[in-house]
């Protein structure tokens, strides 16, 4: 019926040219502009859809509740509300998907052998959510999807943030990971496949960072090309879901003949994440030296996608002078730790609303470049809390940049330092 952080602490070191850093430096300064804040049209189009939604939902349940697609009247309805937020924008409605055990039974004993800490952390976590806790579970599911198209998915993620607390109701800025239905048949123009029989080659590219696909499914040779095109495409979908397939996914083309080493779809999360692992999964740390100023060390995210954090469109730079040195004019004790905490501050304080994406040392002060949700409200917050760094002057400037313009330059020389 169809119309997440990178670790905060991982570093990899790696060593750069005092060219680099400066080119980095100059080429973010020469961005800044103040921010402006006009009322934007898709602040209002976002708006009306909630203001209209109370009449939507009640044709949308019953479809579901009768299995068969919403109605003309109110599925056009749904799809003038949806593509007013923007015109890639397409949607779907469906049962919500059926709860999995029990937070506490998914625990286990934690002395079983499990010893990934983010595996324990997550379920840990589970036992926060008030609907799972006592038992609940909402019964539909409003689903947007952006396809390939960052605007659009950017005005997706700021349509679920300003959603009602609707009992009953999940609404999802993109479609998510379901491999479930990698196991049931799947109609797609009138052709019926049965999607257990997929199976897939992949070709890695690390230099680029990007995944090809090849589906295979043995009723290819009997469709057309539009449809096994749309069928390959559908299948990658499932097994990685939206945001994940447009980050690691370069091309997917449907097979008539079967790979000489066949995988379930299934797999291809496992591939994105020693891909992702290869390509440093973290922080890159690059050092250099600029003259009369001495040395200066950079951090970025890397990789670092527009998928990663699609509200966050409000550059903010904040310098911090720091005291105490060494020879080197890079932090010493106690600014050191002070600098480190100081940030890690900063970062609870924006929560989910916002993100450090990269930060410089030189010259006696640490530039940190941070990216934040504009319609969050949280700026005067970390205005205030940088005015309370106690090692000399902070200084903070923020400008709009839904292009991530700013993190691009930043980025731009550290890629070609690392050859990619």
């Amino acid at each position: 019926m169809r119309s997440g952080d990178p670790p905060r602490t991982a570093a990899h070191p790696a060593t750069g040219g005092a060219a680099t850093a400066a080119l980095c430096e100059n080429r973010c300064m020469a961005l800044f502009r103040r921010r402006r804040s006009p009322q934007s049209e898709y602040a209002v189009a976002v708006d009306e859809f909630w203001a209209a939604w109370p009449e939507l939902r009640g044709p949308l349940a019953a479809a579901v509740d009768a299995g068969t697609p919403v109605a003309g009247a109110a599925a056009d309805r749904l799809t003038e509300r949806v593509t007013r937020i923007h015109p890639a924008l397409t949607w779907e409605v469906a049962p919500a998907p059926e709860p999995g055990p029990g937070p506490l039974d998914d625990l286990g004993d934690l002395g079983d052998g499990s010893d990934d800490p983010d595996v324990l952390m997550a379920r840990m976590a589970e036992l926060d959510d008030p609907l799972a806790s006592l038992g609940g579970s909402p019964a539909y599911t409003l689903t947007l999807s952006a396809g390939r198209d960052d605007d659009a998915r950017v005005l997706a993620e700021r349509w679920v943030r300003a959603a009602p607390d609707e009992p009953g109701w999940r609404f999802r800025p993109a479609v998510p990971a379901d491999h479930d239905r990698l196991g049931r048949p799947y109609t797609w123009d009138g052709h019926e496949l049965d999607l257990a029989h997929c199976t897939v080659a992949l070709r890695v590219d690390q230099r680029q960072g990007r995944i090809e696909a090849g589906v295979y499914h043995p009723d290819f040779m009997f469709l057309p090309e539009d449809a096994r095109a749309g069928v390959a495409e559908h299948v990658v979908m499932l097994a990685l879901g939206e945001d994940d397939y447009v980050r690691w996914i370069g091309a997917v083309a449907p097979l008539v003949e079967k790979p000489l080493d066949p995988l379930p779809p299934t797999s291809i999360p496992a591939v994105v994440h020693q891909l992702g692992g290869a390509l440093g999964g973290g922080w890159v740390t690059l050092q250099g030296r600029v003259p009369l100023r001495g040395a200066i060390r950079i951090a970025v995210r890397r990789p670092l996608h527009r998928r990663d954090f699609p509200a966050l469109s409000l550059y903010v730079h904040v310098v911090l002078p720091y005291t105490h040195a060494d020879d080197d004019r890079l932090p010493a004790e106690p600014s050191a730790s002070a600098l480190e905490a100081f940030t890690e501050r900063l970062r609870d304080l924006l929560g989910d609303d916002g993100a450090l994406f990269a930060h410089q040392t030189v010259g006696g002060q640490r530039r940190l470049h941070f990216y934040l949700d504009p319609d969050s409200g949280v700026l005067p917050e970390l205005e205030e809390a940088v005015r309370s760094w106690s090692e000399g002057r902070a200084a903070l400037q923020s400008r709009l940049d839904p292009e991530w313009t700013v993190i691009t330059q930043v980025l731009r020389p550290i890629e070609r330092q690392l050859g990619q």
